[in-house]
């Protein structure tokens, strides 16, 4: 048995490619979705949450306000090609593709937005954005706190890079 298996912590696996968090703060692969908080190009107090179902393509775009995104109108809007792109270069674009179960050719963020885009993705669930943005306002609220080597009871469940024996 390795250490790791041995350890109480999980692996982290390191992000695909440094990313920039000024367009898309926060994006993840949860909940059987692409998701996550990108900001407005045109007003620094709004942000958008979107996400993307794995399998259906199902998409939804609002605003942290839960108005409707003007531009997710039967087809991706921006916000949603620019959550996938960012989430090819944290994850990669083949556990992305792998993830959303898009044709594993498909390794960019525009090729694999193209391809859901050709299968006709329908309008989705707009009740997935209040999870979203309570989860980024979550991480969020660690930024805030004084840094400090004293252990934090809610982020014990964090993976760790120190194997524990």
């Amino acid at each position: 048995m390795s250490d790791w298996q041995r350890s109480s912590t999980a692996r982290v696996l390191a992000p695909a490619r440094p990313r920039k968090l000024a367009k898309v703060p926060f994006v993840e692969l949860a909940d059987g979705r692409v998701q996550g908080v990108v900001s407005s190009g045109s007003d620094i107090g709004r942000v958008y949450v979107s996400s993307v179902a794995a399998g259906t393509y199902a998409f939804t775009c609002s605003t942290n306000n839960n108005r409707p995104c003007g531009g997710a109108r039967g087809y991706f809007c921006n916000h949603i090609l620019a959550l996938v792109t960012e989430a090819v270069v944290q994850y990669g674009g083949e556990r992305v593709a792998r993830y959303l179960r898009v044709e594993p050719g498909e390794l960019t963020g525009q090729d694999i937005a193209a391809t859901m885009s050709h299968a006709n993705p329908p309008q989705g669930d707009s009740n997935a954005a209040a999870p979203v943005f309570s989860q980024f306002l979550r991480h969020l609220a660690y930024l805030e706190l004084a840094p400090s080597t004293a252990p934090l009871p809610e982020m014990q469940w964090f993976p760790s890079t120190r194997a524990v024996v």
